[in-house]
């Protein structure tokens, strides 16, 4: 999620995430972040700490409550030098001043990602799978395994959360974000875990995926 109320700004950050392969979301206030934030869980948030209904360090104070897992990156502009050590005094893990490449603030989210999730490793194996995240590959027995960017999403959220079992509610809202909430069932949760079952099973001949009777699924290592 990007926090951030320049609104050409803002938009020219969602674009580009969005063109890297993200799902990204708006918030221009205190308040509609603070409303996401208290629904949705994030990987990461972009937070700019001057906002016109408050102060940005409040959504990083609630998020360390709620999510603490969710990474947080600090915006702000050159001469706000107090602000970025208030932010990562509170908990955030790094911060980009403005103006800045948006090159750069990716490499910023990756780097932050992979401590967060993979703690620093480029590359990871879980059974037979071997997976690089930065490159958005899986391999399984060194063959390339062809995953769309959803199934691969899909694998990611699951092999960091081994033996957790997730509804396919929770499944849409951490791929999808609120635009989870304009599906009335979540049958297209169930088509991308069918599909990204049945090829990892084929490549590895193991089925990591199992169901749980009227709750949802748990990836089992």
């Amino acid at each position: 999620m990007v926090v951030e109320d320049e609104k050409m700004l803002a938009e020219t950050i969602i674009s580009y995430l969005n063109g890297e392969g993200y799902r990204s979301e708006l918030a221009g206030t205190v308040q509609l972040a603070s409303e996401k934030v208290n629904l949705y869980e994030y990987d990461c948030v972009l937070v700019d700490i001057g906002l016109p209904d408050g102060n940005g360090l409040s959504i990083i104070r609630e998020l360390k409550g709620c999510h603490p897992e969710t990474g947080i990156i600090v915006i702000s502009a050159k001469n706000s030098l107090d602000d970025k050590i208030l932010g990562l005094d509170l908990g955030a893990d790094d911060y980009q001043t403005k103006p800045f490449h948006l090159s750069e603030l990716n490499s910023r989210i990756k780097s932050l990602l992979r401590r967060r999730k993979f703690e620093g490793q480029k590359e990871f194996k879980i059974g037979n799978i071997r997976i690089l995240p930065e490159n958005l590959q899986v391999f399984v027995e060194d063959e390339l395994l062809p995953l769309t960017k959803k199934e691969f999403d899909l694998l990611l959220f699951f092999i960091s959360n081994p033996g957790r079992v997730f509804t396919k509610e929770s499944i849409a809202e951490h791929l999808w974000g609120d635009f989870a909430d304009n599906s009335d069932t979540f049958n297209f949760v169930y088509s991308h875990i069918k599909n990204l079952r049945r090829k990892i099973l084929e490549k590895s001949g193991t089925d990591y995926f199992r169901n749980v009777y009227g709750t949802g699924y748990v990836f089992e290592i």
